[in-house]
């Protein structure tokens, strides 16, 4: 625990601590909301694909449409 003692360390002024943290916790809440829009999206596709391969929805072929 000596040597740990004599370390001196040097932080940055109160401020701008604070302003790190703050953009890290904006950082942190834009992560939580694009993992809560790619958790929606992963949803719709996996509904999409469901819907697909129970024939519930069929796609519709160019050919089909021009006809």
């Amino acid at each position: 625990m000596g040597d740990i003692e004599k370390l001196v360390l040097q932080l940055p002024p109160l401020p701008e601590q604070s302003a790190v943290a703050t953009v890290l916790a904006d950082m942190d809440a834009e992560l939580v909301a694009l993992e809560v829009r790619r958790n929606k999206t992963r949803d719709l596709k996996q509904a999409m694909m469901q819907e697909l391969l129970t024939g519930k929805t069929r796609l519709v072929t160019a050919e089909v449409a021009h006809a």
